[in-house]
């Protein structure tokens, strides 16, 4: 009858609290939209910046919407507290991100299992738990079988729905994206028109050329001619076993700032990450570990493959055709994937699993992409854009805006006596990182003498001595 009551004068106080709600919306001049629940699951956010495919993941409302069982989530907090020992609610919900409500419904049945006691009363209708004797053997057992006890998992099936949310084939970069993306950079308009149809393509792009030319710098900016944000989870639960996504290696975290209304209508999922769309640079390090999940043997603990780990952004291989795996093996292991979009991994116990493989890969190669690879791969990689030598007129205006960003005043004569005496009268080539490494080592040479930075025969022929000794 006493629980009877208390529901009761618990629903009152909701319709109460609903009610001041509707009222400071109306008056905050909110729409509609802003608070509606698309019908893939996730809602649009009004304090985030505008982006392509802006999704938010909603939280979860009740255990069986996280596709997570009541003996996981026991296994995480016991694992927690194994580990940091005695916790309140709120701490467990802080560390393995689930709302406060399934926390609190797991320590009470933990309790009643005499896997945890309370040790004390903590604010906010909580409780300071314990571990018992019995809990506590549980956990180390657990831990034996693998010791995470982070963020709680998400599952395969609301991933990949995340990923067909944010996939780069929905994103259309314009002719005004790829300028903004390339704004640091001296583009030719001809190399942005045959840039810009691989990048909205979504499929795999070579860029080849001579080395210095800038493959790399231009395939590290492709991702910002997309949608800067995207949302993946911190970890996934895949069959049981646990695989760590999110890098702070790879993945730059971009926090949310909270609304500055009185109620939060966005409730977000803590599993997830709000990240900026990601570049990965592979070079001559990639082996074939690297594109497969790894497990730590000591912690039980896999790691996601690069591929995964770049889904929604760019993969750049960088120096193809020099990593420590033979082309071949690394061909034959995404020949599928570039054409079906779609990647199998094998897991720790045995098991493959097909999961999404959405990203531009972006092979640079100083050689010639027919030199390094068959037709049929060639034919699955429909766009090769070759990085061209500047030319004389790019060249002398690369100097100047590198002159302006190293505070050195720009001076004719000293670029005109470098282009003839260390150019033209030896038949060197130029090269688009040449003006930036010449200038560097100008500045530094008057540094060291004590002298103002400027353009000097001299200097130029002191740099080209150096610079130019093996090239």
């Amino acid at each position: 009858m006493h629980g009877t009551l208390e529901r009761t004068q618990a629903a009152g106080h909701d319709a109460v609290l609903n009610g001041l709600v509707q009222r400071v919306n109306r008056l905050a001049g909110e729409g509609a939209a802003s608070r509606s629940v698309m019908s893939d699951g996730y809602i649009p956010i009004a304090e985030a910046p505008p982006t392509y495919g802006d999704f938010v993941p909603q939280e979860p409302q009740t255990l069986q919407e996280t596709s997570l069982s009541n003996s996981d989530v026991e296994a995480l907090v016991l694992k927690l507290m194994l580990a940091r020992g005695n916790l309140t609610g709120r701490d467990v919900m802080d560390h393995i991100k689930l709302p406060f409500v399934m926390i609190e419904r797991a320590m009470r049945e933990m309790r009643h299992d005499q896997l945890v006691v309370y040790r004390n009363s903590a604010p906010m209708n909580d409780y300071l738990y314990q571990l018992t004797d019995i809990g506590r053997e549980r956990a180390k057992r657990l831990t034996e079988h693998c010791s995470y006890f982070g963020a709680a998992p998400v599952s395969l099936q609301d991933y990949i729905a995340c990923v067909q949310a944010q996939s780069l084939t929905k994103q259309h970069p314009t002719r005004d994206d790829l300028r903004r993306a390339f704004d640091d950079l001296l583009i030719s308009p001809d190399r942005l028109a045959r840039l810009g149809p691989a990048i909205n393509s979504g499929n795999g792009l070579f860029l080849y050329g001579a080395p210095g030319n800038g493959k790399t710098s231009i395939a590290e900016r492709l991702t910002k001619c997309f949608g800067q944000i995207i949302w993946i989870p911190r970890a996934l639960g895949i069959d049981g076993e646990i695989i760590r996504l999110f890098d702070p290696m790879n993945h730059e975290e971009i926090s949310l700032e909270r609304p500055a209304a009185l109620y939060d209508q966005a409730r977000i999922d803590q599993r997830w990450v709000r990240i900026r769309r990601p570049t990965i640079v592979a070079g001559g390090e990639l082996t074939m570990d690297n594109l497969e999940v790894s497990r730590n043997t000591s912690t039980g603990i896999s790691e996601a493959p690069l591929q995964l780990k770049s889904n929604c952004g760019v993969l750049v291989i960088d120096d193809f055709g020099r990593q420590r795996i033979s082309i071949e093996q690394l061909l034959n292991r995404w020949i599928v994937p570039l054409e079906k979009r779609y990647d199998y991994l094998n897991l720790a116990n045995g098991k493959k699993v097909q999961v999404p493989f959405d990203q531009l890969i972006v092979f640079s190669t100083n050689l010639e992409p027919r030199d390094l690879v068959n037709e049929a791969f060639l034919r699955r990689i429909p766009y090769k854009v070759e990085v061209h030598d500047p030319g004389e007129a790019e060249f002398r205006q690369l100097f100047a805006i590198v002159c302006e960003k190293l505070n050195i005043p720009y001076k004719q004569e000293p670029i005109d006596y470098l282009i003839e005496r260390h150019y033209r009268a030896v038949g060197r080539p130029f090269r688009w990182c040449q003006p930036r490494d010449l200038l560097i080592q100008v500045r530094n040479h008057c540094f060291y003498q004590g002298i103002p930075a400027e353009l000097a025969n001299e200097h130029f022929d002191l740099a080209a001595e150096t610079y130019f000794t093996m090239l």
